[in-house]
């Protein structure tokens, strides 16, 4: 579907030269969209000093959830139009997370704990990240199959809103403080 979005691919697999046209095509359409992941990353390394990790962090979750809401509004779309709104929204939604939650959460995770146990509390938050990970991994489909993916797509929204409320609720912004004063 993606890969239609951007033209130029087979319309129909008629061949084996026509199927790797379209394998190459789609992978071409994957790249685009994945890319702003890389971009999202370096904007956060050129960001984080200077904007500030919580700041960077709130504005990605809020990011995410709009990229999440834009997808959300393909299911009602049609034609080119839905496909658009599906591309802008994951693109949207992958640069927005590595710019924010995810780039944030690994250095706040190394900055937030006193020095004492500051690699104890950084494990602590990676694994509890890894625990996400795979109940996300065998949840997601239940959650998809029992509340459909306009509910889903609106759920994950609002907790990237929550993730948002959160951060700015009990944030310890680390940006140009010593870490050995953190925790006294």
């Amino acid at each position: 579907m993606i890969a239609a979005a951007l033209g130029s691919g087979p319309d129909k697999i008629r061949s084996p030269a026509d199927l790797i046209a379209s394998g190459i095509h789609s992978a071409e359409a994957a790249a685009l969209t994945t890319s702003l992941l890389v971009v999202g990353i370096l904007v956060a390394i050129a960001l984080s000093d200077t904007v500030g990790r919580i700041r960077l962090q709130v504005f990605g979750f809020l990011g995410c959830a709009v990229g999440l809401v834009i997808a959300t509004l393909s299911i009602e779309a049609s034609g080119a139009a839905r496909v658009y709104l599906i591309m802008a929204g994951v693109m949207l939604f992958n640069f927005m997370t590595n710019l924010g939650p995810n780039a944030q959460t690994y250095l706040l995770a190394g900055e937030v704990f006193p020095t004492e146990v500051r690699g104890m509390g950084a494990g602590f938050a990676a694994m509890i990240g890894k625990v996400g990970a795979v109940a996300t991994t065998f949840g997601f489909p239940i959650l998809l199959v029992s509340m459909g993916t306009r509910s889903l797509l609106y759920t994950l929204a609002v907790s990237s809103v929550l993730g948002a409320l959160v951060t700015w609720m009990f944030r310890i912004e680390t940006t140009g403080v010593n870490l050995d004063r953190i925790g006294r």
